[in-house]
């Protein structure tokens, strides 16, 4: 008792805590610079969406690789090739058609979807695949959500800040529909891990008139070092329940890798290792 002043009193000051708001200012103004760089660069694109039942069993996946070149005013997309699949009669049925349609469904929905979801994916406004409204990284997104510094910790060898979000309170709902955490480099400021996952509920009235509903649904999303300055998002995945007008009902999963990074004016290549 009589020590613990003195104790206090020649402790040495504590170090200030870094702000969520600055670390994130500071990814928004890298991830802007980020998305021009990229731009300079040619890869590959390998997109699987899969459509299962409610019990798990497939219904429809369609898995593209494309060649994704930069130009004058964006970047183009060049499907390279195309496998899709689906269940017939407790048969799966391989096509390699994107624009096929099984004739003698009246409404094929799963192929809709399924193919809705993977040229979603591989919009040209996206110079990576993807979708900016996913994950507040930019300083445009970032302004509709609350961060929060949990700490620092090491994930695979990387000092990284852990920083969670959530939807600011005077924002409407249908504009930040996510909350989660972002993994961040502490001496880069760049995205290293970012995850996601719905933060509101289907509204009941919605959900009993018109029996729709969306559930587990969440997003993940990795980055590597590729370039001074330069992160490049190498993996993608996500997964959805969704059920609508009562009659549908499947389990969505998403996934997207991007590889084989070439500059459009050499001829090296580096092509990333999966990540888990």
């Amino acid at each position: 008792m009589i020590l613990a002043p003195f104790v206090l009193f020649f402790a040495p000051p504590q170090a200030p805590s870094a702000d969520a708001g600055a670390i994130m200012a500071r990814v928004a103004a890298n991830q802007d610079r980020a998305q021009k760089m990229r731009s300079a660069f040619i890869y590959h694109q390998d997109v699987l969406v899969r459509l299962n039942h409610t019990n798990g069993k497939l219904a429809q996946e369609a898995h593209s690789e494309y060649t994704v070149t930069p130009g004058p005013n964006g970047v183009s997309r060049e499907r390279t090739s195309f496998t899709g699949k689906y269940v017939e009669h407790g048969k799966v049925v391989e096509y390699h058609d994107p624009t096929e349609r099984r004739e003698h469904v009246r409404i094929d929905i799963d192929g809709s979807v399924v193919m809705g979801l993977a040229d979603d994916m591989a919009k040209d406004e996206s110079k990576d695949g993807i979708p900016r409204d996913m994950f507040p990284l930019t300083a445009r997104e970032q302004s509709k959500y609350e961060f929060r510094l949990e700490g620092t910790e090491d994930y695979r060898g990387t000092q990284v800040y852990r920083i969670t979000f959530e939807p600011r309170k005077d924002v409407h709902e249908e504009d930040s529909i996510w909350a989660g955490e972002a993994l961040i480099d502490v001496k880069e400021c760049q995205p290293v891990l970012v995850t996601t996952h719905q933060s509101f509920k289907m509204p009941v009235l919605v959900k009993t008139l018109l029996g729709t509903n969306l559930e587990h649904m969440g997003f993940k999303v990795a980055y590597k070092k590729f370039d001074e300055g330069l992160w490049f998002p190498v993996t993608y995945g996500g997964e959805l329940k969704v059920r609508a007008v009562f009659f549908y009902a499947r389990r969505i999963g998403i996934s997207l890798r991007n590889s084989g990074f070439q500059r459009a004016d050499v001829n090296s290549s580096i092509t990333y290792k999966t990540v888990e």
